[in-house]
């Protein structure tokens, strides 16, 4: 089986992505790993060369500066590296720069492949998520943030990015039909200092919107307020091996008041729902699980 890996990734040092983790999290399962590296401000190409993996393929790209409607331009560099994955690959994985995968699920998507490899009515794979907020501490639990997406696509299928790169279609804009397997994206876009967490927001936003949007909708400031969050619990698991270190080297300190929580009404009625039934109401479910 011939797994190859593929990401995007532009500014990373400006804006403190965990690209390296991510990269490392993705090599033991991989054959190579292509990795689009975006003209950049700083030097996120050599960050991309310190790993010096024999597995990493860069491919240098130009990003489209123009495409300021609903994060295209994310999509369009996602399809640079997925179309430079080799067509005799069975499968491959997708990770974007804030995301890494924990060691512990390596069995089950290496699993998930092999058993659905050779069945080609399964496109991809979709797997679990758990978003950190603020800090390492934390994770958002309220029905905001989205449970699942789709990492592993079969290359040469037709299969593209869709939308701002969350999820993946395919040709006829039809829903790839998927497997759920049990494995976990730790997602860390929501984990910075404040201040680079602002630079961020301010910054972003332009993948999405206009100058005047921009200027109506995101207050400068010297950091990012993270008490604006209606709910979080404490993280009581463990984190990737390969992020230890940036965990011990965090360098600000947050605390949430859990009483601070906040569901509005119908939020908690999606939540009683969901935990009765398993089934949660309006959910955006860009797949067709099988």
């Amino acid at each position: 089986m011939k797994v190859v890996g593929f990401t995007f990734v532009r500014n990373a040092v400006t804006y403190d992505y965990p690209v390296l983790e991510s990269l490392k999290s993705l090599l033991p399962l991989c054959d190579e790993v292509v990795v689009a590296v975006g003209n950049s401000s700083d030097d996120t190409l050599g960050l991309i060369k310190s790993l010096n993996s024999p597995k990493i393929r860069i491919l240098e790209t130009v990003w489209d500066d123009t495409l300021r409607e609903g994060g295209k331009v994310l999509a369009v560099e996602t399809d640079k590296a997925l179309a430079a994955v080799p067509a005799d690959a069975d499968w491959a994985i997708y990770l974007q720069a804030d995301e890494v995968l924990h060691e512990a699920d390596y069995p089950a998507i290496r699993v998930g492949m092999e058993r659905w490899r050779a069945d080609k009515q399964v496109d991809g794979l979709l797997l679990n998520y758990r978003h950190f907020y603020a800090s390492y501490d934390y994770i958002g639990d309220s029905p905001r943030w989205y449970r699942r997406e789709i990492r592993v696509v079969r290359p040469g299928a037709g299969i593209y990015s869709y939308r701002d790169a969350q999820g993946f279609r395919k040709t006829g804009n039809l829903k790839l039909r998927v497997k759920l397997i049990d494995a976990t994206v730790h997602h860390y876009g929501y984990v910075k200092t404040p201040a680079a967490m602002q630079r961020k927001q301010e910054t972003f936003g332009k993948l999405w919107h206009s100058d005047e949007w921009m200027a109506q909708h995101v207050v400068p400031a010297e950091e990012f307020d993270y008490s604006e969050i209606d709910s979080l619990q404490h993280f009581r698991g463990t984190h990737p091996a390969v992020m230890q270190e940036r965990v011990r080297q965090q360098n600000w300190r947050y605390d949430h008041d859990m009483s601070r929580n906040r569901y509005r009404l119908k939020d908690k009625f999606k939540q009683v729902v969901f935990r009765l039934t398993g089934y949660r109401i309006g959910e955006y479910r860009n797949y067709q699980l099988l």
